[in-house]
């Protein structure tokens, strides 16, 4: 059926107008002419809806707060026993001092420096869980990296856990930072060991991946060419719940006091800072596997024996390094061991006062400089004035958390090195002999 047709007055009566209806007549007939609309109050509507998006935030909010409060628990409730160690390690080796009792004093130093290590571990995890741990990401060939790794991966899980590395033929370059890449498969290694209480084989592979928008969007990641890295263990396996949490900070299923939580999390935080993934699949009684994916590098990798065959090396009394730091503790603590080495060294509390060295007639052979330094100047706002000044000047920075801003999104110029807070003195010393060898 049409629409309702509008009724005309007959032919015959045309000739002589009808009287003008009414004001009210036309309200009432008109509408006869029109289409007719319906009023419908939405406001009940627009109302719940409004309070249903204040309940979703407020339960985001929630969720984010308990996130917060497990990770702030777990961290202070393992710092507090590592503090503990080597406070109390510490303390011990204060009263035989003051006692004469010299013998016997090196265990206390060695539990101290161990609690100190792992605490410097946790840090770390922490930073890579955050994504703001400090990255030098190089041309890596993994497949060599991993031979190199299993010898100490074998030591580590085992004998009743032997360890297979399928490496993939002609496998691409990867653009990462080889030694986290070590603590992500020593870590996986570990956890796979842990979930076969009754021993059992580890499988590392390494892969080569197209990946298209559709696999992408599964591995929230840009198409593009990846390398993957997998460890695949025939454990107890996981439930869907624990999938769920797995990379939550500080979750893990083991006993109180056999494991931080922090191990997976940490994978995860470096491959999502390097530009890549993890996909993680078990079943229960079968066994995992946690797959990285990262993003591959179009050229020949780093020469990985290089860092290897660096030595501390006697140095002459003419080679001098400026060091910029504003803890006064760290800066008389590089003083102390480049001193050693012989070099010379030169201190600057902040940015200007080390600009106002830079400027003067003063030999430099290397610059080494905190990121985040006081005073207007961090540290790689110094390292580029001072490459203006000096050209070519080698630069080593000393960090445990560097800005994008800092450091150009992680991106060091030739000749510019990284060393990462907490670092040991052999650490140090090796950097910089490396640097001005």
């Amino acid at each position: 059926m049409g629409p309702p047709e509008c009724r005309t007055a007959p032919a015959a009566a045309a000739r002589t107008p009808p009287p003008a209806p009414s004001a009210g007549r036309a309200s009432r007939e008109s509408p006869a002419c029109l289409p007719r609309h319906h009023a419908i109050d939405v406001t009940a509507q627009v109302i719940a809806e409004r309070a249903l998006a204040r309940s979703e935030e407020a339960l985001r909010q929630a969720q984010k707060m308990e996130a917060v409060g497990q990770l702030t628990g777990g961290l202070a409730h393992d710092f507090n026993n590592l503090l503990t160690g080597m406070m109390g390690n510490l303390e011990l080796l204060q009263l035989r001092v003051a006692r004469g009792q010299l013998d016997d004093l090196d265990r206390f130093v060695s539990a101290a420096q161990g609690a100190g290590r792992r605490a410097a571990a946790l840090t770390q995890r922490l930073l890579a869980f955050s994504r703001r741990q400090t990255l030098d990401p190089r041309p890596t060939d993994i497949n060599r990296l991993l031979r190199g790794l299993e010898d100490m991966l074998s030591r580590t899980v085992g004998a009743t856990v032997p360890i297979e590395i399928i490496a993939a033929p002609e496998l691409w370059v990867a653009d990462i930072d080889a030694g986290q890449l070590e603590n992500v498969v020593l870590n996986l290694c570990i956890n796979g060991r842990d979930a076969m209480p009754e021993g059992g084989r580890l499988s590392i592979t390494t892969a080569n991946h197209w990946v298209d928008e559709r696999m992408g969007r599964e591995l929230d990641l840009s198409p593009g060419q990846y390398v993957s890295v997998g460890v695949t263990d025939a454990g107890v396996g996981m439930t869907r719940d624990v999938m769920a949490r797995a990379f939550e900070p500080f979750f893990t299923t083991k006993p109180i006091g056999q494991g931080t939580g922090l191990g997976l999390s940490m994978v995860y935080g470096f491959a999502r800072q390097s530009g890549g993934s993890i996909h993680l699949q078990s079943k229960v009684g079968e066994g995992t596997t946690v797959c990285v994916y990262l993003p591959r590098h179009h050229g020949k990798a780093d020469d990985a024996g290089a860092a290897e065959q660096l030595k501390l090396a006697a140095t002459s009394k003419s080679q001098t390094v400026l060091v910029i730091d504003d803890e006064a503790t760290i800066r008389h603590l590089i003083d102390e061991v480049l001193d050693e080495q012989g070099y010379i060294v030169i201190n600057a509390a902040d940015g200007a006062a080390g600009m106002k060295v830079l400027q003067s007639s003063a030999e430099i052979d290397l610059l080494v400089t905190d990121v985040g330094l006081p005073n207007g100047l961090n540290g790689r706002q110094v390292a580029d004035a001072a490459r203006l000044l000096r050209p070519g000047l080698k630069v080593l920075f000393i960090t445990g958390f560097a800005e994008a801003s800092a450091l150009e999104g992680g991106m060091l110029q030739p000749g510019m090195e990284l060393l990462t807070k907490p670092f040991t003195l052999t650490d140090l010393s090796t950097k910089v002999a490396g640097m001005l060898d």
